[in-house]
């Protein structure tokens, strides 16, 4: 397990490239998949700024840009954005898709990555 102070405190860009190891690093993470021109994608990445702050230590926060990565995008049918990828120990566990403020997110974080 990663140390507490190796987990970020803010969101991490992460591409094609990166994103494994990325999702592998942490037990638990949530990867944001999102494009700039989203307008529902930039209402929601305050929040998941927010909860990167809140949950160091707990949770690993990723963005996807899907434009500029979209081999990862296609790996896991992302159709629609901004769309919530959840993993536990390196495997997909959920997935939540649309912008929502924290009161409603959170709970969602909770039930499925307890």
């Amino acid at each position: 397990m990663t140390a507490d102070k190796d987990w970020p405190s803010q969101p991490v860009n992460v591409n094609d490239s990166e994103f494994q190891d990325f999702v592998n690093k942490y037990s638990k993470v949530i990867i944001d998949c999102w494009a700039p021109w989203c307008g529902p994608c930039r209402m929601l990445g305050p929040v998941i700024s927010e909860l990167a702050g809140a949950y160091k230590g707990k949770i690993a926060f990723g963005k996807l840009n899907t434009d500029d990565s979209q081999a990862t995008a296609m790996s896991f049918g992302i159709q629609t954005i901004p769309t919530l990828l959840f993993f536990k120990d390196g495997k997909l566990v959920g997935r939540e898709v649309g912008a929502m403020p924290r009161q409603a997110l959170e709970p969602k974080i909770k039930s499925i990555l307890g």
